[in-house]
């Protein structure tokens, strides 16, 4: 495990089951302070237990889960007064307006009337919102249901926000707007953990990630080394000013080429190598050595989207 002072989040072979069906079967990750960490897996892979456990709403079965070094079962009344939690379905007092709404929460929280009123001003001005005030809830949309949902996990200032697929069912504007609210909450000092299937989007909005699959762990750690440790070894994209045949004569010569794959439309080589004699220096050689104007090199890693693939098995869990 890691530093506890860099840490906000920590699980520890957790396991649970519902009539000796086994959800979440020995799963351990940490979530690092002030960082937006992805939790992904498919339908049935108990990343929803895991989320009410973190809530505090079930406790655990087995292992430990400890948030801002407070177990949640033991101590559940100290850890939900620093942590925020919107669950996927959610219900709404629809005839209340969004002051209302909020303020009866913050009331909730022993918030006074005048803290209230500044908290709720602050938040409404964060999630845009501030011009729907004195609007029913009925009346909106269900992106802007979302945000005042966002906003009234946001009422008591938490620490950690546990989002249970906060995307869902809004439109791709919307969808683009929340994440740009999740990011400046973030750069506020809040810490995000976000469960969502929509991969592209967790993909350039988190840090951290944890894949879960029936129950279990695959991978959890960076973004970065996520699509890093998932891609084969030695896989690189090299693009050329324009296209020469003794460039690409010389690279299919390479030792341990595994393969080599031309893009046609521009002068564009994908060129992978075994590990062993893998060399990113060697490409590059090979290139300026037989007169090829390098335009772009890189090491090709694999998407979040193909690392979850590669991870995670098809069908749904028995």
């Amino acid at each position: 495990m890691s530093d506890s002072s860099s840490v906000c989040c920590q699980v520890n072979q957790l396991s649970h089951a519902y009539s000796g069906h086994l959800a979440v079967d020995r799963v351990s990750f940490e979530i690092a302070r002030q960082s937006i960490h992805g939790f992904v897996g498919p339908n049935g892979a108990g990343k929803t237990t895991t989320l009410k456990v973190l809530a505090t709403l079930q406790k655990p079965q087995s292992g430990q889960v400890s948030i801002f070094g407070m177990d949640v079962g033991e101590n559940y009344k100290a850890v939900r007064k620093r942590i925020g939690y919107m669950q996927d379905h959610f219900s709404m007092y629809r005839k209340m307006t969004v002051f209302e709404y909020l303020d009866f929460f913050g009331a909730a929280y022993g918030m006074s009337a005048a803290e209230r009123d500044k908290t709720i001003t602050d938040i409404l001005a964060l999630t845009d919102m501030d011009g729907r005030r004195h609007s029913l809830i009925s009346g909106l949309s269900r992106g802007m249901q979302q945000r005042v949902s966002l906003a009234r996990a946001l009422v008591h200032d938490p620490d950690l926000l546990l989002l249970d697929e906060p995307a869902s069912g809004l439109d791709p504007r919307a969808r683009i707007e929340l994440m740009e609210i999740l990011k400046e909450l973030c750069q506020l000092g809040k810490t995000i953990f976000i469960s969502s299937h929509i991969l592209t989007e967790l993909a350039s909005l988190c840090d951290h990630v944890t894949i879960l699959d029936r129950g279990q762990v695959k991978y959890t750690g960076t973004m970065k080394g996520l699509v890093k440790e998932q891609s084969q070894d030695g896989v690189y994209k090299v693009e050329l000013e324009e296209a020469k045949p003794e460039v690409e004569a010389a690279l299919r010569q390479l030792p341990g080429l595994v393969d080599l794959q031309v893009d046609e439309r521009a002068p564009i080589y994908r060129v992978e190598l075994t590990a062993n004699p893998a060399n990113p220096q060697r490409v590059v050689e090979t290139v300026f050595a037989h007169g090829g104007a390098l335009k772009a090199f890189r090491e090709d890693m694999k998407e979040l989207s193909e690392a979850f693939m590669d991870l995670t098995q098809p069908g749904v869990r028995s």
